[in-house]
């Protein structure tokens, strides 16, 4: 629908009550719609899923079409983000947001900062999501009403060609309301627990629930160790009960992402039930790090399993823990992604120690002999030293072809000393391009960093401690910070326009006309930064 033609609709709905309804304006009606376009969390899944799966679908036919999005851990870097994307490229197509639940537990808790290890409370996440798109929808609504301002000035100086280009320009406006692939963690309990927060999750505006296979009451960090998996039909139970959840609501077409811990997760507390041999369970079991024994050693409590005729006794810990068998890692992750991937699940996550692009495609390889089709999100997390990893692959690559490198010590290449190098050149190159060769390689269909916003936010505060309270003092403010906003045009340096007060004053003069009191008059300071 059109402005013009929303005009017009709100010009039918108002006319009933014309006499009565004094003051009522088509066109503030018609502006106010525009500005709400999302009037609950479910109308964002459902636009959103939408969004997604046509990305999916375009990755598939092109994997140079990847997509990507950096964490957020509250609305406002959240918005601030998708303003930056939006100016910056002129379309937020293929951006995406990622909500961390590492970032929920150690910055949105009750309870204070918090190890992610699912302790915090469960709707904190939800939460965010609802206060996420709070800030996606206001930036939407200032954005908007700016142009308005634009399209009355036109009007007021006569200029129909300029109103004629305005009014098209709010006819094709693009949102800043884009998907958020959300981290529900393990679940945050049993089957009906994580169909129950999902819910919360979906109708919060979540398109996209991330799952793991870790237990839920013992669920570390991707990236520590103690890590323990549960039997395929306990996560394969809670990915339906997602799905349940989606379709409950509505969002028949809502994306579900499988994550597998297996590669770094040496435990896992139950012994799968197993029905018939080479069953999913026994699958699992096969795994376990076993030994044969005789009936006539077992020990009091002992706990044994069958395999192949034998009697074999799983290695327990004193935890009550059993182990699996050292160097199957990947196999186990192959098991997991095919296992969701045929039961529900539309995408893929592997946590990785590191970010090899020839071990993750290893995996996928695999994994495509079964599922052609099976595609990735990929966590290029700040646990990995980006820097190390890939100097380190650069001189193993030279060794490997026998170039000299006895002017580098490996254990060493973080140093300063390395960043002229050649060697260097070459790491920072392949960092550079690591997302692009991934997707075409690695079948990595979404790149996302999980805590960026949190690194930046305390380098960028520490940054400005160490000049204000030093000797800069004011100056360490006004040069790196607002003179920076100013140069660069960052939005938020008109912060009063960036909480609303513009829309405010719109709404005062719809309710109240020309008696309205507004912020925005000549003695507003932030007419000091119009130029």
């Amino acid at each position: 629908m059109t402005y013009q033609q929303s005009i017009v609709e709100a010009a039918g709905a108002i006319e009933p009550f014309r006499q009565t309804w004094d003051g009522i304006e088509p066109e503030s009606v018609a502006r106010m719609r525009l500005q709400n376009r999302f009037h609950t969390g479910l109308d964002i899944a459902r636009y959103t899923a939408k969004i997604m799966r046509r990305d999916m679908d375009a990755y598939d036919a092109d994997p140079a079409a990847y997509t990507q999005s950096l964490g957020c851990w509250h609305g406002f870097i959240g918005q601030q983000k998708l303003i930056s994307i939006k100016k910056h490229f002129g379309t937020t197509k293929g951006r995406y947001l990622y909500l961390s639940g590492w970032m929920v537990a150690a910055l949105r808790s009750d309870f204070g900062p918090l190890p992610d290890q699912s302790m915090h409370e469960k709707t904190s996440v939800s939460d965010l999501i609802a206060e996420l798109y709070t800030f996606l929808k206001q930036a939407d609504a200032r954005e908007l009403g700016m142009m308005f301002r634009e399209l009355d000035k036109a009007r007021s100086e006569g200029n129909e060609v300029e109103a004629q280009r305005i009014s098209h320009a709010i006819d094709n406006y693009e949102t800043h309301v884009v998907p958020i692939i959300a981290d529900i963690d393990a679940g945050f309990g049993n089957a009906e627990a994580t169909y129950l927060l999902a819910k919360k999750f979906i109708e919060a505006g979540a398109c996209c629930i991330q799952i793991e296979n870790q237990v839920s009451d013992e669920k570390q960090c991707g990236h520590q160790d103690g890590k323990v998996t549960v039997p395929h039909e306990d996560f394969l139970a809670k990915i339906r009960a997602v799905r349940y959840a989606f379709m409950e609501l509505g969002v028949d077409d809502g994306v579900i992402v499988a994550r597998t811990d297996s590669l770094g997760a040496g435990l896992t507390k139950q012994i799968a039930y197993t029905r018939e041999a080479g069953d999913i369970a026994d699958q699992y079991n096969a795994f376990l790090d076993c030994e044969e024994v005789d009936p006539a050693t077992l020990g009091h409590g002992d706990v044994l399993i069958s395999r192949d005729g034998k009697l074999m006794r799983p290695k327990r810990l004193p935890s009550n823990l059993f182990q699996f068998r050292s160097g199957t890692g990947e196999d186990r992750c192959v098991l997991d992604c095919i296992t969701s991937l045929q039961h529900g699940a539309d995408l893929l996550w592997i946590e990785t120690e590191k970010p090899h692009i020839e071990q993750i495609a290893g995996m996928v390889d695999r994994i495509r002999e079964v599922i052609p089709n099976a595609k990735l999100v990929y966590n290029n997390s700040p646990s990995f030293n980006w820097t190390l990893n890939f100097r380190q692959q650069v001189y193993d690559k030279w060794v490997e072809v026998g170039r000299d490198v006895s002017a580098f010590d490996r254990a060493r290449l973080m140093s300063v000393d390395y960043d002229a190098t050649e060697l260097a050149a070459e790491a920072d190159e392949k960092i550079r391009t690591f997302q692009r060769d991934a997707a075409a390689r690695a079948g990595i269909f979404h790149h996302l960093i999980t805590l960026p916003t949190y690194h930046t936010a305390a380098l960028s505060t520490d940054n400005l401690a160490r000049e204000y309270f030093g000797e800069q003092g004011m100056l360490g403010y006004v040069k790196n910070v607002q003179r920076a906003e100013i140069r660069q045009g960052i939005a938020c340096v008109k912060h009063q326009n960036m909480s609303g007060s513009d829309i405010g004053d719109d709404h005062k003069e719809y309710f109240a006309g020309e008696a309205a009191l507004k912020a925005g008059g000549a003695h507003n300071t932030m007419n000091q930064f119009a130029a």
